[in-house]
């Protein structure tokens, strides 16, 4: 696997390690060791309790980014559309139909190595055109850690594409700018663990750059048992956004995720629905979250390229978080992206190391809080317990 392709699994896992971190066991189980120290920002619940919101604030943005880019592949990787029966191509198989033969449906596998043999991500789409600009997909999201061919996880999400011009797959075509809604859940082990919602409004392209904004809510419906309380975040605002495609075929996105963070007891929080956007900026989200108490706001800046649809890196200098905290996120290409550190970040105030996680390319790893060791699992860049 070539180095560009390294870093962009590194930005993956960076993102997994913060969202496994919550609570031990789960994903790769492993983690980074804490610091000695310790560790400050507060009592040691709360500084569980600011880890858990850090990492889902991380984890919300490069998720939806990963959702956006791989829906794009087959216009990005040009080969996957004349080869939609299933050739390896980098990393990435497309068939069309899905393997299942379903009329109206794609399916595309997404590997950890460019040679398909360790697979990351299954996604069906079945799609139905309700107008020459619009249709609806079912899309359905199978997750798998690295060297585990059981599934860990399982995405599924209804999403309504607008104002949209479609390739012969049923994708709208970044060219031409379209709007996205999607609504959905990740589920373990048949359980809904995270409900999180979201809106996407992508503008035509101009010189091979396409500006796009986006907003999103959500929480973790069964909660962080060991802690007895759910976390969640709202008004999740992508601002600023640009996708570029690269000469070299890589695709890099960037943007600045602004939100506030929530806590609540389990059971306490729930998603509300506004009206959807269509132009940007984005000054109300359409998707806010009801009920529980505000833990603070966050400025995270993000840049996360992908080549096909692996990240090759994510890079977050110093996010500013709730409680004076800061987040620095870095991908590691001497790390094969199957390794939960292949994405590192550290949750500082000031000189004070408050929690660190690890990742591997697709957001499964462990998040770590230096005082107490307490760990938490991540899963599709989310602390899931």
């Amino acid at each position: 696997m070539n180095t560009s392709t390294w870093k962009t699994l590194s930005f993956a896992a960076l993102i997994a390690a913060v969202s496994l971190a919550g609570c031990g066991g789960g994903g790769t189980g492993s983690s980074i060791p804490p610091a000695p120290g310790s560790g400050g920002g507060g009592s040691t619940q709360s500084q569980s309790e600011n880890a858990i919101s850090v990492t889902n604030a991380l984890g919300s943005p490069v998720k939806d980014l990963t959702t956006y880019n791989n829906q794009l592949l087959v216009q990005t990787v040009g080969r996957l559309a004349q080869s939609a029966n299933g050739t390896c191509t980098n990393g990435v198989e497309f068939f069309a139909p899905d393997r299942n033969g379903d009329p109206n449906s794609t399916e595309t596998l997404v590997f950890y190595d460019s040679g398909c043999t360790q697979l990351a991500r299954d996604t069906v789409r079945i799609y139905t055109q309700t107008s020459p600009s619009s249709e609806t997909v079912n899309r359905t999201e199978t997750l798998y850690a690295a060297g585990n061919a059981t599934p860990i996880a399982t995405r599924s999400d209804t999403v309504t594409i607008t104002n949209a011009t479609f390739d012969q797959y049923g994708f709208p075509l970044a060219a031409n700018g379209f709007d996205r809604v999607a609504t959905g859940y990740l589920s373990i082990s048949g359980s809904k663990t995270i409900d999180s919602d979201g809106e996407f409004v992508m503008l035509p392209a101009s010189n091979g750059t396409n500006t796009f904004c986006a907003d999103s809510a959500g929480f973790n419906a069964t909660g962080i048992q060991s802690l007895n309380e759910t976390f969640g975040w709202s008004g999740g605002v992508l601002s600023g956004g640009t996708r570029t495609v690269n000469s070299d075929g890589s695709v890099t996105w960037t943007a600045t995720h602004t939100g506030t963070t929530y806590k609540g007891a389990i059971g306490s929080l729930s998603i509300g629905i506004g009206t959807q956007n269509t132009s940007c900026p984005i000054s109300t989200p359409m998707f806010t979250l009801n009920g529980g108490t505000s833990t603070g706001s966050y400025t995270i800046p993000v840049s996360v390229t992908y080549k096909g649809g692996i990240i090759q890196n994510l890079t977050v200098t110093n996010a500013q978080l709730a409680n004076g905290n800061t987040l620095n996120v870095t991908t590691n290409s001497a790390q094969p992206p199957t390794s939960n550190l292949y994405i590192t970040g550290v949750i500082s105030n000031g000189n004070t190391q408050i929690a660190t996680f690890g990742v591997d390319a697709f957001g499964n790893g462990t998040l770590t809080v230096t005082a107490t060791g307490a760990q938490y699992v991540i899963t599709d860049w989310h602390v899931v317990k």
